[in-house]
């Protein structure tokens, strides 16, 4: 986890961080699990999207086998 994702986590509602928990357990136990809806958001940096619900996403780089979580945030529209 970087900081900025740490501080993210801290500042959301506390209804998002639960949610957030549940997509990263999600993520750690199937990289493809539908709810995720993961995809590839900047190809240059190596940095992937997932959802935590209709509003808010996270997002996080593979390095080897672990998933760095960069950041969450409200998913601009």
């Amino acid at each position: 986890m970087t900081e900025c994702f740490c501080r993210s986590y801290h500042d959301a509602p506390p209804a998002i961080r639960r949610a957030i928990e549940r997509r990263v357990a999600l993520l750690v136990e199937n990289l493809r699990h539908p709810l995720l809806r993961e995809k590839q958001y900047d190809e240059t940096r190596d940095i992937r999207q997932a959802r935590v619900n209709r509003d808010w996403r996270f997002y996080f780089q593979i390095e080897d086998d672990t998933y760095v979580l960069i950041d969450v945030m409200p998913h601009p529209k």
